[in-house]
């Protein structure tokens, strides 16, 4: 067996090893796994179960999924919603104008999906196959050898006091080492940026531009749900010079999925995401649907937003970047 890099440190030996269980890091297991049955592949997860972190609706197109399970629909995939309608909006402050959907908006033969509930799905699927998923256990380090390649990460250590002194109940954290890391992370993902600044994975190309989008799922009235809608808007509450839009989709149970996204580079210093959400819920267009329902969860997240040209360098010795963290 090879020789932590820490002493103090066990280490656990894999052919794979994916951080992030997200729909690409799942998805990329499982695909390995079909092609070589006989590999060892784990996967880390940060949050305290699969899907805990995928808070989001999502207008769900099936390709990958086709090529991936071509028999979903008989393994039970969580897609149950059809698209059934597309809305395009722009708002004033308090009115609504109906404008011609983009022909790249088109959701026809689209699902609208949980990701919380496919995250879930994907997870059963690769642990059939001999995945083996880790949740709460974030990888806080990359680990390298002697060549400068990745051979792995190492998940944190745990029982350390505020001064940074060992507790009575400090355990070391774990090394996963493989011959292949891949890193699933999400958009801006920590180890990630640490990896593109080891290997100036960025060297050619464009800096990357990064958005926040801020979610809700609702329970709405009956009799204002409507399944299958897909409602998207520009405008209102941002000015002419920041970047900005929402979505809401209508999917089971009377849920609707509602975000907003704000653009990174806006410029006025005083301009919040979070409470550009809260002004665009009371808009007479959004408010009618939300009106006598509750909220069920929320969350936000980053979003890679810079296009082609900001894509990274996604391969460096011994590993990848997939999914969001590619960005």
């Amino acid at each position: 067996m090879t020789d932590p890099i820490r002493p103090d440190r066990e280490i656990m030996e894999y052919d794979v090893v994916i951080v992030g269980a997200g729909p690409s890091g799942l998805s990329c297991a499982i695909r390995l796994k079909q092609l070589s049955p006989d590999l060892s592949v784990c996967i880390l997860e940060k949050g305290s179960e699969v899907g805990a972190h995928l808070l989001s609706g999502a207008a769900f197109e099936t390709r990958a999924l086709n090529e991936l399970f071509p028999d979903w629909k008989e393994r039970g995939a969580p897609l149950k919603t059809m698209a059934s309608e597309d809305r395009f909006l722009f708002l004033t402050k308090t009115k609504a104008f109906r404008l011609p959907n983009p022909p790249q908006m088109n959701n026809h033969g689209n699902y609208i999906i949980s990701l919380g509930e496919l995250g879930r799905w994907l997870a059963d699927q690769a642990q059939e196959i001999g995945v083996e998923i880790f949740p709460g256990f974030a990888a806080a380090e990359v680990l390298y050898n002697s060549s400068g390649e990745v051979v792995g990460v190492a998940t944190g250590d745990m029982g350390i006091g505020k001064d940074g002194e060992h507790r009575p109940d400090f355990t070391p954290g774990v090394e996963i080492r493989a011959r292949q890391t891949i890193f699933a992370e999400g958009a801006h993902g920590s180890l990630t940026k640490t990896l593109i600044a080891q290997y100036d994975l960025r060297k050619h190309s464009d800096p990357q531009t990064y958005s926040l989008g801020v979610k809700e799922i609702w329970e709405i009235r009956p009799e204002m749900h409507k399944d299958g809608l897909i409602l998207h808007t520009i405008g209102w509450p941002m000015d002419s010079k920041t970047y900005g839009g929402s979505w809401m989709y209508h999917f089971g149970g009377n849920m609707v999925s509602i975000g907003f996204v704000t653009g990174l580079d806006y410029s006025n210093p005083y301009l919040s995401p979070f409470e550009e959400m809260q002004r665009f819920k009371t808009h007479p267009a959004i408010r009618k649907y939300l009106e006598g329902g509750r909220r069920v969860s929320y969350g936000a997240r980053a979003l890679a937003a810079g296009g082609l040209q900001s894509l990274p360098k996604l391969s460096f010795p011994g590993g990848v970047l997939i999914g969001d963290t590619a960005g």
